[in-house]
């Protein structure tokens, strides 16, 4: 079992992007200004810094009766146009919703307002839950099972839900030939063990281990994005990673964080939503992915030059050495 992960592996799969940056992050109150200026009649009453991104600043804004907006701008017109994407693709979900085929609500747009230095920030409504607590997952029918489900019912969606909106798509190859890149520029740095190095690469070259069917993924799951209410999932947030891949992504944070007996009920649950699940490999490759992340964060303290990234990623890395080792 790895010792921890970074919490938000999305962040660390994005390269810095061109075009225009903001000098200066937003500060929360300044999001609430375009808050309201995005939401006629919107009356803030206090602002807190949401976790900032490479791509975008987002604050939750408190209004006077106590309910709790989120509002988000991007940094780069690259993630401002990544953005517009994501919300093509939460109206379509919202219509899913809507209609019953999912089961958990998604981010609404309620406003939008221009920025100066281009592109536009949005405000998303309210939505219901609180982030999941891994240790509440327990064996059985409640929370746990709920999560396998949800997770199947994302992975059942038309691979034409992410083409449309012009978010990415890949074959099975294609994503093995990407985490194969990964991996040798992890390796350049010299901070891999070399023994994680060779099981990487053995594994990497199992064309077996990657046969698999890609499905619509949500790209960078984590407790903070499963909203929940007693022992249902209610609501999935942040979808500006979607695509179509290899759905052990999605799997492989809860593989590493849940507790043993939890993680069989979440597997059972989704094999079973699922209708044509032929992967016997999934579960070795998600737990492979989990391993990867690692590589992604020590890249992503490399590109963003922060130390403290760095030192943390080939502390974990050296622990997994040891652990894969024993």
């Amino acid at each position: 079992m790895l010792r921890s992960l970074p919490t938000r592996r999305g962040h660390a799969d994005r390269c810095s992007p061109r075009g225009y940056r903001v000098r200066v992050p937003r500060s929360p109150l300044t999001l609430a200004a375009i808050a309201t200026a995005a939401v006629p009649g919107l009356n803030v009453r206090a602002a807190r810094e949401l976790e900032s991104t490479d791509d975008y600043d987002a604050a939750s804004i408190t209004d006077e009766s106590n309910v709790e907006w989120t509002v988000r701008a991007p940094k780069t017109d690259v993630a401002g146009a990544a953005m517009e994407a994501e919300l093509q693709l939460l109206a379509t979900l919202a219509d899913l919703a809507d209609a019953g085929t999912l089961s958990f609500k998604v981010p609404r747009v309620v406003g939008s307002a221009l920025l100066p230095e281009g592109g536009r920030a949005v405000v998303h409504a309210p939505l219901p839950g609180s982030p999941l607590d891994i240790g509440r997952l327990r064996p059985g029918p409640g929370l746990a099972a709920d999560v396998g489900r949800v997770l199947a019912d994302i992975h059942e969606l038309p691979a034409a839900t992410i083409e449309d909106v012009g978010l990415p798509v890949y074959s099975a190859e294609d994503y093995r030939v990407r985490r194969m890149a990964e991996v040798d520029e992890a390796a350049r740095t010299g901070h891999v063990p070399t023994a994680l190095l060779r099981r990487w690469e053995h594994a990497l070259e199992d064309v077996s281990l990657w046969r698999f069917h890609p499905v619509v993924l949500h790209g960078d799951l984590g407790a903070a994005q499963m909203l929940v209410a007693g022992d249902r999932v209610v609501a999935i947030t942040e979808w500006s990673q979607a695509k179509v891949a290899d759905p052990a992504d999605d799997l492989s944070w809860l593989l590493v964080s849940a507790a043993p007996d939890a993680v069989d009920a979440i597997t059972e649950a989704y094999q079973l939503r699922r209708t044509e699940l032929r992967d016997p490999r999934l579960i070795e490759r998600a737990l492979l992915v989990a391993e990867l992340a690692l590589a992604r964060w020590l890249l992503h303290g490399v590109r963003t030059d922060q130390p403290a990234i760095i030192s943390d990623a080939i502390g974990m890395l050296t622990d997994l050495a040891v652990q894969t080792a024993e």
